[in-house]
């Protein structure tokens, strides 16, 4: 299987660069990357899908072999885990992407962003499947070059110029950290090959593995706080990119994470330290997405929070497993990974839904839409199964992972000590995600799909076509039917879970698994439910009503102005959050008894970047401002320089060999 993903990277690669060839053929470029796109995918994932179910995966050695070692591929339980997802909602961007692209104005070529898309899904695949530590960074850098000329499409844009230079820079602290975390396993066990390294494992440090690894790989997965590049960039890419990148992407950081953590012996502090950055991930998150006003930046930011809540049932899964409790450890295992398959479905068909919008509308901005149902009624209906499912809701997909996260989190805080009463607490909070996040798409549906238009754009909206629409429902039949089969969905992932937890957490999450049986069946009794409902309806609107002016408060003639936006929706949850987490608003109000023109004005920037990060890099910079005497643009200078950094070296080595004598 591992020669058929070996095949299925291969395919896409070719194929994205095949589309250079009719570069002046807008059409043909998109559909030769659509067409190796969908082809390399499919490939992918049914390889991906029968290592889950056999187990027949194996490594295969490349033949170009690196100075350091030969360049080492394989498919194991963790990595099909990951693979799977992306290689579906690869396959599904893919078709909407071509359409999507196709429906930007102008007339520039559009085989670069077609050979960018699928080589990033080409990287990804290669990240995961990698088993040296030189592979997986090439990969990993590709992958973000890749990723980084996708957010950028629209250049001529200051603010997608700056989301790209914020990724660019977070990508590479990322990557600094990834190369010491390598060097810090490698020479504890000799090579770098990641076989060496799980051998050695009781060599390396857990403590500095797991920092490195935590701020290397979390920096990929929009861990708070090394979030902030991500609603920047998910924000600025055009929205099938935003779909992978939100529901694949960051989740290849955490298999770069989960997969470091193999390296080294368990430590028992690993679970609480995860729960408390998943908890207050999720939280933060979730927060701040309920007041942004860009639709797009909504969304990413309810990514940060679903990386949180990933994070927390991880956590509680090493948290039960250290302590033996295998019910605890195979509940958090189970909800956590389980809620990566269900989060790449719905934010992928969040993403696709926004995209359409966009299309259809010409706007992201919340203020700027309305009565969108009426006119894009496919679109806005997934939309609304897509904010249901991701705020938790049964009988949708959101709901099962939380709800194993739950029942964990509870069979932790029942036993006795301080634990205990964390994990109720933690129970709380992840209880109190839940409402927020339930507030934050009421907001994002009520805002765009009802009401009136409140802009010329989203008065004369219109339905995306079928190349965009049938992709959307192929995600809501994902949403929809994985929770009705919860069972076999653990039962294809308890292989994954026996490389992070042990053979017999596998074994009590298949034994778990029996009692989300009665989920189903709520599960069915609410669609019926839901059915009849709107059969009612259907027959209630065909009916004849009288029909008259909804009263307007004095106003002879209201207008669109007049009704609630998703500024007004979240004022009231806004005034009761800290004030260093609100949006900066200028109000400049009319005052005089015939009033000019007012202004108001609204900074939804991340509080961390404009309190923490901003500020700390302005003052490095001013800083080191002051070595600019160095840069003397005279080359035989600069040659000076690379001498004296090399014998400065080579004094090192000879010093540091002669202290060893």
């Amino acid at each position: 299987m591992t020669l058929l993903v070996l095949g299925a990277i291969a395919l896409l690669t070719c194929t994205g660069i095949l589309s250079l060839l009719p570069f002046s053929s807008r059409r043909l470029a998109t559909a030769i990357a659509a067409l190796g796109g969908v082809a390399g995918c499919g490939l992918g994932a049914y390889a991906a899908i029968r290592v889950l179910l056999d187990g027949a995966g194996g490594d295969v050695a490349l033949a170009w072999a690196a100075p350091i070692g030969p360049l080492v591929a394989g498919v194991d339980a963790l990595s099909a885990l990951f693979l799977a997802p992306l290689f579906v909602l690869g396959g599904v961007a893919s078709i909407y992407g071509s359409a999507y692209l196709l429906g930007e104005p102008g007339d520039r070529s559009l085989a670069p962003p077609s050979l960018f898309f699928n080589l990033l899904l080409a990287s990804m695949a290669v990240v995961i499947v990698a088993r040296t530590a030189v592979l997986f960074l090439i990969a990993w850098e590709v992958m973000t070059l890749a990723s980084y000329l996708l957010v950028t499409f629209d250049h001529e844009e200051k603010a997608v110029r700056r989301a790209g230079w914020v990724y660019l820079v977070a990508g590479h602290v990322g990557v600094a950290a990834l190369i010491a975390l390598f060097l810090v396993l490698g020479r504890g066990a000799g090579s770098l090959e990641f076989g060496a390294l799980h051998a050695a494992a009781s060599t390396a440090p857990a403590a500095v593995v797991f920092a490195l690894a935590l701020v290397g790989f979390g920096v990929k997965a929009g861990v708070v706080p090394l979030h902030v590049w991500l609603p920047e960039a998910h924000a600025a890419a055009p929205s099938h990119v935003s779909a992978v990148m939100s529901g694949v992407m960051i989740k290849v950081g955490l298999y770069g994470f989960l997969r470091a953590l193999t390296f080294v012996t368990p430590a028992g502090w690993w679970g609480p330290v995860l729960v408390g950055f998943g908890a207050f991930g999720a939280l933060l998150g979730i927060v701040l997405a309920a007041y942004q006003r860009d639709m797009k930046r909504v969304l990413a930011y309810s990514s940060i929070e679903n990386m949180g809540i990933i994070l927390l049932g991880i956590g509680v899964g090493f948290w039960g497993a250290w302590r033996g409790d295998l019910r605890v450890a195979a509940l958090g295992f189970g909800g956590g990974l389980l809620h990566v398959w269900h989060h790449a479905a719905m934010k992928g068909l969040l993403f696709l839904s926004a995209g359409s919008v966009l299309h259809g509308a010409h706007t992201r901005d919340l203020e700027r839409m309305g009565g969108l149902m009426r006119r894009m009624p496919w679109t806005g209906t997934a939309m609304i199964i897509g904010a249901a499912a991701i705020s938790g809701l049964p009988p949708l997909a959101g709901f099962v992972g939380e709800w194993l996260i739950y029942l964990g989190l509870i069979g932790r805080g029942v036993t006795s000590g301080g634990g205990g009463l964390a994990a109720l607490l933690v129970v709380g909070v992840l209880s109190l995600v839940g409402g927020v996040a339930l507030l934050c798409f009421v907001r994002l549906v009520g805002a765009a799909l009802l009401g009136s238009a409140r802009s010329d754009g989203a008065a004369h909206a219109h339905e995306s076509s079928p190349w965009m629409t049938v992709p959307l429902w192929a995600l809501v039949l994902c949403t929809v039917v994985a929770p009705l089969v919860p069972g076999r969905l653990l039962a294809i992932q308890s292989s994954a879970i026996a490389q992070l937890g042990g053979a017999g957490v596998a074994e009590r999450l298949l034994a778990e698994s029996g009692a989300l049986q009665p989920l189903v069946g709520c599960g069915i009794g609410l669609w019926a439910a839901l059915a009849l409902l709107g059969l009612a309806l259907v027959r209630l609107i065909g009916r004849r009503a009288p029909v008259d002016d909804t009263w307007g408060c004095g106003y002879v003639a209201p207008t669109s102005r007049m009704q609630y936006g998703g500024a007004a929706f979240a004022q009231l949850f806004s005034s009761v959050i800290p004030s260093s987490l609100r949006a900066r608003r200028t109000v400049d109000p009319p005052r005089s008894l015939f009033p000019a023109p007012g202004r108001f004005e609204s900074d939804d920037a991340d509080p961390l970047t404009r309190g923490l990060y901003e500020p700390f890099f302005a003052r490095w910079g001013d800083r080191f401002a002051g070595l600019r005497w160095l840069q003397q643009g005279l080359l035989h200078v600069y040659v000076l320089y690379i001498l004296v950094v090399v014998l400065g070296g080579l004094a090192w080595s000879a010093f540091h060999d002669w202290l060893g004598r």
